[in-house]
Parts: structure tokens; C-alpha cells; sequence
């Protein structure tokens, strides 16, 4: 039997990439996966699918910006499955340009979205895990924060600062109760450069993914060693890219 076959997580950015791909390979090894986007046409999907394959999932629509959207996420997995065993924290935007362009909306989403977004899970599912005496935070973060380029500032800051304050809360968690995984994908076969406005950027990007990226299905495991592991072992970072990326 699987360690996972007890577990209920909830996905945000469930819709595609590595949230989907989480939700699949979770579901598969017995989790009961809560799926949280705004695709709500694409969770359909993947929810009719998990469950035509003998799987557990619900979905609602969740904007992480807002900090209700959360609440009620975590409230739906209390609500149909009795508790929340793990929030992966998977949604995320990037926008690449030069500081020099000034593109404050840009930013502001990244922050909005890449930072706010992690924090409000935090705050929706620790009352929670503290109230139940066990709970796991995993999060994806990138190996942009790791390897600092041009173009990737604010990106890089927003991961970056989701890596420190998981740190932080592992730290001040060192009573059993919580563990932090943060997971850094290089390039992966997702959408997520598809959405940079500058044509050039994203075409190069693009081809990037295009020679180089891996399968989400990658992540997807390395999330489920992560959660499967005994409750008094924490697998802290996790860096999870091509072998021939630099």
C-alpha cells in the first residue's frame, strides 16, 4: 500500500503543467487530490479523468490572489475528506524584461500571484495543520532563483523570497507538526513562457523549452517522494531539471 493512499492534498494551479501532472500522479498512488485554477474547464476534465480512473479529486475555481479563494479551497478539503494533509502551492506567473523597462504591472503580478498567492495558502491551511498536529507545505519555486540572469529580476525575487520564508516557517516549526518542501523545477514542458509579451523573449524561451524542457511528469514524482516520506522526515529543497541544462 502506498504512503499516499491516506493523504489528502490540495493542488493550486492545478489546471495544467505540474499541477496537473501532480494531480494525476498523486491520485494515482491513492491520494484524495482538492484542485484549485481558474481553468475551471480544464479541472472538469482532469477530475472526470481521475475519477473514471478509480481516483478521488474535487475542484473549485481559485484565484490565489485572493485570500478567500484559499480559504475556501482548504475548507473543501476539510469539509469532503475530514482534513488536509498537504497544500502544494503550485501557481505561478512569469514575465521577463529588463528592469530598465519598467514594467511595474508585470511585476506587480508576479508579486501578486508568485509571493501573495504562497502566502495566502500559508495563511488559509496553518490553522489547520496546527489544529490536526501535522501538515506539509510544498512549493514550487525555479531554479531562476538559483542561477540569476538578466531579463528574470523580479521573477527570480518573488522565488527567491518563497524560499526564504519557507525556511523561516521550517524553522520556527521544528516541533513536529510542519514540514516545508520547495521544489525547483528547471525547464519543464509547461505554458508558463507562453505568456511573456515580448515576441523575441518568448519565442527564445519557447525554444528553449522546446530542446531542453522534460515532463511535468518529473516534477510530479519528485512532489510525491517529497509527501510520501515518514512524518518525521522533511525532504527541505529539491532541485529537478534537464540534465543538460546549464
Amino acid at each position: 500500500m502506498s504512503r499516499l493512499d491516506s493523504k489528502v492534498v490540495a493542488i493550486t494551479g492545478a489546471s495544467s503543467g505540474i499541477g496537473a501532472a501532480t494531480a494525476l500522479e498523486l491520485a494515482t498512488r491513492g491520494a484524495a487530490v482538492v484542485l484549485g485554477a481558474r481553468r475551471t474547464d480544464r479541472l472538469d476534465a482532469l477530475v472526470a479523468r481521475i475519477r473514471t480512473e478509480g481516483g478521488r479529486a474535487e475542484m473549485l475555481d481559485v484565484d490565489v490572489t485572493r485570500r478567500a479563494d484559499l480559504e475556501r479551497l482548504v475548507t473543501l478539503a476539510v469539509t469532503r475528506f475530514g482534513r488536509l494533509d498537504v497544500l502544494v502551492g503550485n501557481a505561478g506567473v512569469a514575465r521577463t524584461a529588463p528592469m530598465a523597462a519598467l514594467d511595474v504591472d508585470d511585476w506587480d503580478a508576479m508579486i501578486d500571484v508568485n509571493l501573495r498567492g504562497v502566502l495566502h495558502g500559508i495563511a488559509a491551511a496553518l490553522p489547520v495543520f496546527r489544529t490536526q498536529g501535522h501538515g506539509h507545505f510544498v512549493t514550487t519555486v525555479s531554479t531562476s532563483g538559483l542561477k540569476i540572469v538578466p531579463t528574470q529580476a523580479v521573477y527570480a525575487g518573488t522565488k527567491n523570497a518563497v524560499r526564504t520564508l519557507l525556511e523561516a516557517l521550517r524553522q520556527e516549526s521544528t516541533d513536529g507538526v510542519l514540514r516545508t518542501t520547495s521544489i525547483s523545477p528547471g525547464y519543464v514542458h509547461t505554458e508558463l513562457v507562453d505568456h511573456i509579451d515580448d515576441p523575441e523573449t518568448r519565442e527564445q524561451a519557447q525554444h528553449a523549452m522546446a530542446t531542453l524542457g522534460i515532463s511535468p511528469d518529473a516534477v510530479a514524482r519528485a512532489i510525491a517522494f517529497a509527501i510520501e516520506q515518514p512524518d518525521d522526515v522533511e525532504i527541505g529543497d529539491m532541485t529537478i531539471r534537464p540534465a543538460r541544462q546549464g
